[in-house]
């Protein structure tokens, strides 16, 4: 449990958005990981297992609430949707110039929580669990072109966030 539990936390904590529910989650996944542990005791995949049970079970999470959540991507009719050229997310080369790798990986985090959960999603998914798109909309249960564009609205608004560096500095140092 405790060689998995960051990564476990981590997957869950990036897909709902949420840190009480993704320890929630975690919980449950190591209920299962329990249930099973003759098996994952000496299996070479017990990580693998854990991350695709923790990401299941985050989805799920997330599945059972949708109809509480209103969208506003999803007000649009599906062929009103763009099925827009693949953008590459790049910040700005001196932009994260003399940030250690931890820190950085906060200021991503700290913006992922920034972004709705229909953009989040997808663009965790894609980048953290890498599942290709059609997967991505099958276990979300929406059009491959809702994931297109969400994925690339998420890259877009995730550069903005990451632009304001000294908002998300602050943000860290409080």
């Amino acid at each position: 449990m405790r060689a998995y539990q960051d990564m476990v936390f981590s997957t869950a904590a990036r897909i709902t958005g949420n840190e009480t529910q993704a320890e929630d989650i975690s919980q449950e996944v190591f209920l299962k990981a329990h249930a099973h542990f003759d098996n994952l005791r000496t299996s070479p995949t017990a990580g693998g297992w854990l991350k695709t049970v923790a990401t299941n079970l985050s989805l799920n999470h997330l599945t059972r609430y949708r109809n509480r959540w209103k969208f506003f991507s999803e007000l649009k009719r599906d062929d009103a949707e763009s099925d827009a050229p693949e953008v590459e997310f790049a910040a700005p080369d001196t932009f994260f110039s003399g940030v250690d790798a931890d820190e950085r990986r906060e200021w991503v985090e700290r913006a992922l929580e920034n972004l709705p959960a229909h953009q989040r999603v997808p663009l965790v998914l894609y980048h953290f669990e890498d599942l290709p798109y059609d997967e991505i909309a099958a276990k979300l249960g929406v059009s491959l072109a809702k994931v297109k564009t969400d994925i690339l609205r998420a890259r877009t608004a995730l550069a903005k966030i990451l632009q304001r560096g000294g908002t998300a500095r602050e943000t860290l140092e409080t």
